[in-house]
């Protein structure tokens, strides 16, 4: 059985440790390759091979910079299918939903290669006699990432090729769960002709990341995950002097208007709800109603599409593809099977059950079929909590005015959409709920690359989202000068506040 490993230096290792966890495809249940587990003295050595990297890499110029992420995105073209199937065998989705990650995440590759435009600066002749005013967009050092099992790919990609752009170096810490894809992409930033220590992915206990927030020569970090876990990174490393963006939790809700296109609408849900088996921070397992007539309507075109998917290994492709694969962990499942018998514990009605599902030939798969409920109301932990599984909850509200202040009332506020053929209504939907992402007929409103991720209210913790805009903000800091050249002109001292111009 082979092993993942570090890859530090530019090139990969087994711990010193000798300590391996197994890695398992979802779709069996079986073991398909084992994680070295590092120590922490090795995610030190890391953070220290990085910050010996910075200076050289640094001043290597924004343009040689773009070009090296030219090279990769050609060659994670190249390896496409490669990389999907690492994806698919350790996470369980299906495989054209592993190409689609792969692609969101090449276009932030895409953007970062702009990065001679990017960051040019600002400039000001002539601010008073002989006076010139620059701004110069700089790198931190090094930062880290901190990345979960639901998009092995994507989220790292969210985050290095800019910060890598912008000449940072880089310590990423992969999913234990899915971690072989960062390692197979770092590998690929080395032939594509980044200097060795520049990249460096670590595999280590959650004790032993600390590090990565708490090391002084960490000068950011990056997180996706659970809200108590961002909320504790974003304390702790602004604590101890980090620039942070920590990504939590979602509970994304879609409101459905009576006017709406329901055929449209329903396939919209059908996707949003149970794509990668709902394992989406940007997933749609809450749709509000208007109206009894609405919800009745949506119940009676969801059910039998529900009851039809087709559930099994994610690796099958073309025809006899499936629309959705295992949840990543036995863990996992057991957890949303806990919320589906907690659903029907607290009342709400369950009409289709995806418990006891069983996919031919691999009995001991993590598998969960897709499930449908109506008449959730919000006392219940199903509206409460984040599922992260494939399992839709309907709601019921007499009027827009309604449905929007429940979604609004939601502690998350990651993403939101509402279905519509109002323009009036889409547009104040827009402009008033509490969200950081909307979507108007769009039921999973992930922004473009060059565009900003982030959410609202305890979805996000930390005042600069990620790629887009703020992503090359964050992963650098502005200095300004004013520039006198000696001209032979007189001048004196001066002691009050000077007012140029």
């Amino acid at each position: 059985m082979t092993t993942t490993g570090n890859f530090i230096g530019g090139k990969t290792s087994l711990s010193a440790s000798n300590e391996t966890i197994p890695i398992y495809d979802p779709a069996t249940g079986k073991p398909v390759r084992e994680l070295t587990q590092s120590s922490a003295e090795e995610v030190r050595q890391a953070i220290e091979v990085a910050h010996n990297a910075f200076d050289g890499w640094s001043r290597t110029s924004p343009l040689r910079r773009a070009r090296v992420l030219f090279n990769f995105k050609a060659l994670m073209e190249q390896h496409r299918d490669e990389l999907a199937a690492l994806i698919v065998s350790e996470h369980g989705k299906v495989w054209s939903d592993a190409l689609g990650e792969l692609t969101r995440g090449m276009e932030v590759v895409e953007f970062a290669c702009g990065i001679p435009h990017l960051i040019k600066g600002e400039n000001s002749a002539d601010v008073a006699t002989g006076v010139d005013s620059y701004s110069l967009m700089q790198p931190l050092g090094v930062v880290a990432g901190i990345t979960p099992f639901n998009f092995p790919a994507m989220v790292p990609l969210w985050m290095f090729p800019i910060a890598l752009a912008c000449g940072n170096t880089f310590v990423l810490k992969p999913p234990a769960l899915d971690p072989s894809a960062s390692v197979r992409m770092a590998e690929l930033l080395t032939e594509a002709g980044l200097p060795d220590g520049v990249f460096n992915v670590v595999h280590c206990s959650n004790e032993d990341a600390e590090q990565l927030y708490t090391n002084p020569l960490v000068q950011a970090v990056s997180f996706v995950g659970s809200s108590g876990v961002a909320e504790h990174i974003y304390k702790t490393a602004s604590a101890h002097g980090k620039r942070v963006q920590a990504f939590g939790a979602a509970k994304n809700h879609a409101i459905v208007m009576p006017d709406a296109d329901l055929d449209a609408t329903v396939n919209a849900i059908m996707g949003g709800a149970f794509g990668s088996a709902g394992e989406r921070c940007m997933a749609l397992p809450v749709v509000v109603a208007v109206g009894d007539d609405t919800a009745d309507k949506l119940i009676a075109a969801l059910t039998p599409l529900v009851k039809a998917l087709r559930v099994g290994p994610g690796i099958q492709k073309g025809s006899e593809e499936n629309e959705m694969g295992p949840v990543v962990s036995a863990a996992h499942q057991k957890k949303v099977l806990g919320y589906i018998d907690k659903g029907v514990e607290e009342g709400a009605k369950l009409v289709v059950d995806g418990r006891n599902f069983q996919v031919p030939g691999h009995a001991e798969g993590y598998y969960v079929g897709g499930t449908l409920f109506d008449n959730v109301t919000s006392d219940m932990v199903i509206w409460r909590e984040e599922i992260f599984g494939p399992v839709l909850s309907i709601m019921r509200a007499p009027d827009y005015a309604t449905a929007l202040e429940l979604v609004n009332s939601h502690e998350f506020g990651n993403g939101s959409a509402i279905f519509t053929s109002n323009g009036h209504i889409g547009r104040d939907f827009v402009r008033e709920v509490q969200a950081g992402m909307v979507g108007v007929n769009v039921p999973v409103p992930v922004p473009m690359a060059f565009h900003s991720f982030g959410g609202w209210k305890r979805s996000v913790f930390g005042a600069l989202n990620v790629h887009g805009p703020d992503g090359v903000r964050f992963y650098t800091r502005m200095k300004t000068a004013t520039v006198r050249w000696p001209s032979g002109q007189k001048t004196v001292s001066e002691f009050s506040m000077p007012t140029l111009g």
